[in-house]
């Protein structure tokens, strides 16, 4: 009888590690993506400030276009992978898409600015750039929110933040 609870606890005692360890890759699944990104996102953000001193406009709707395809591509990786079967695993999923969609926008926004033809509309689209840069610092703490409940709720410390706000 000893021996089998004692093998019970065991395996039980096993399975949770590897829950752990599979939500521990998923979460650090994310900040690779993150990472991979930055680097571009600083550039292009270098790239369109110069732009608008020069007011070249086309270039900059070249720079926002390329980083929306690129930052379409993590969210396309996000979503056809299921999020895994443990704890909060598809809310640290759905946060993710939705950080990611959020970023997406702002470059669809440098996009639609670029592409106008008239000041005024330019005007209306900077105002579009303003809301969702507003925005930014409330979409940083909902998915590093989302990810302290992910690691809460598995068992594991978070060593690399999703998000280094810029």
């Amino acid at each position: 009888m000893i021996k089998k609870f004692s093998f019970a606890v065991f395996l039980l005692a096993c399975l949770a590690g590897c829950s752990s360890k599979t939500a521990y890759n998923y979460n650090e699944d994310f900040v690779k993506k993150e990472s991979r990104l930055s680097p571009e996102i600083e550039m292009t953000e270098n790239r369109v400030g110069r732009y608008m001193n020069y007011e070249q406009w086309d270039s900059i709707a070249v720079a926002g276009e390329r980083m929306e395809g690129l930052i379409a591509e993590v969210v396309k990786e996000i979503k056809e992978k299921p999020a895994p079967d443990v704890k909060e695993g598809q809310n640290f999923k759905d946060a993710g898409v939705r950080y990611f969609e959020f970023m997406k926008s702002m470059y669809t926004a440098y996009k639609n600015f670029g592409r106008e033809k008239t000041s005024e509309g330019r005007t209306a689209q900077l105002e579009k750039i303003k809301e969702i840069s507003d925005n930014q610092r409330i979409e940083f703490d909902n998915i590093q929110s989302a990810q302290r409940k992910f690691a809460s709720a598995n068992g594991f410390n978070i060593q690399n933040k999703v998000i280094k706000p810029r």
